[in-house]
């Protein structure tokens, strides 16, 4: 990436490192800021990408809302208990998804949040270690439920081929280096071990329906814009392959409130049930859910 002043300009896909890309869509940051930003798609791999970005200095401001649910685990809206009550479902979701490929070993979760997976996973007696760039958090989880937590930076610190279990849980388009990233999780994981990816599907029937509202575009906190190709080609770009893909459903009736809202629906919880049952409906032909799980593992 070209940095001038406090923006970052890409040249060249971080997948694939084509330089041949075209603009894509102008859409906005409707949660916070209202600035807009260009998306662009790669001609060679089909990733699109979020082009210029705010820089590494001043993206945390992006965070700051009070309304950023992951980081806020005091917050008592409606909005955010709906949000933790379906979190809550989840966990177990995910836990149960993972036993089918590991009962038990050693897993490193990037990007924690408040912990609240890593801590079920705990109780479960795997060991686990996380990743958490933001302090808050961070220090949230260390206090609260005695986690292993650390910085971005201790990820160059870990053993190499230590972990049966890698996850990202929405994480993965939030980060600047993506092949820096990807080329991390393939040094840390074991030969026979799983990767589980989770990313918002620019190619699901809700993105179809709110386009430039979409609040899976969540700009320009989400540097990437990833569909299964762009994944599959990710991977393989990495020596990864891609063995399974798994629906999350939920997120179709939380993406569709949030974009029911930025497109200032006075009474958008009727509208955005409606549209994330749609949503889920017509994703079952072709598995293009609103966020989608990724399994990986190596060739």
């Amino acid at each position: 990436m070209e940095q001038k002043n406090d923006t970052l300009i890409s040249r060249k896909c971080q997948s694939c490192g084509s330089v041949d890309n075209t603009f894509y869509l102008k859409s906005a940051d409707y949660f916070f800021t209202k600035e807009e930003f260009n998306i662009v798609k790669c001609n060679q791999c089909g990733l699109m990408f979020t082009n210029p970005v705010p820089g590494k200095e001043s993206i945390a401001s992006y965070y700051e809302s009070p309304d950023y649910l992951s980081h806020k685990a005091a917050d008592k809206s409606l909005t955010a208990k709906i949000y933790r009550s379906v979190r809550t479902i989840n966990i177990k979701k995910k836990y149960h998804l993972i036993q089918k490929f590991k009962t038990q070993g050693k897993v490193l979760e990037i990007g924690t949040g408040t912990g609240e997976l890593l801590k079920y996973f705990h109780k479960k007696n795997w060991k686990t270690i996380g990743i958490e760039p933001n302090e808050y958090a961070r220090e949230f989880a260390r206090k609260n439920y005695g986690l292993e937590i650390y910085d971005e930076n201790r990820l160059n610190e870990l053993e190499s081929k230590s972990f049966d279990v890698i996850m990202l849980w929405h994480v993965l388009e939030h980060v600047y280096e993506l092949q820096n990233r990807m080329k991390q999780i393939k040094k840390l994981i074991k030969e026979n071990g799983f990767i589980f990816i989770a990313v918002p599907n620019i190619d699901s029937p809700d993105f179809q329906k709110y386009g430039k509202y979409w609040a899976g575009l969540d700009l320009p906190r989400h540097l990437y814009h990833f569909n299964e190709n762009g994944i599959r080609k990710l991977f393989y770009n990495n020596s990864l392959k891609l063995i399974s893909s798994y629906p999350m459903k939920f997120d179709a009736y939380y993406v569709s409130l949030l974009s029911e809202r930025y497109m200032d629906n006075s009474t958008p919880y009727l509208s955005a049930f409606f549209n994330g049952y749609m949503s889920n409906l017509r994703a079952k032909k072709k598995n293009n859910y609103s966020s989608m799980i990724f399994v990986a593992t190596e060739y």
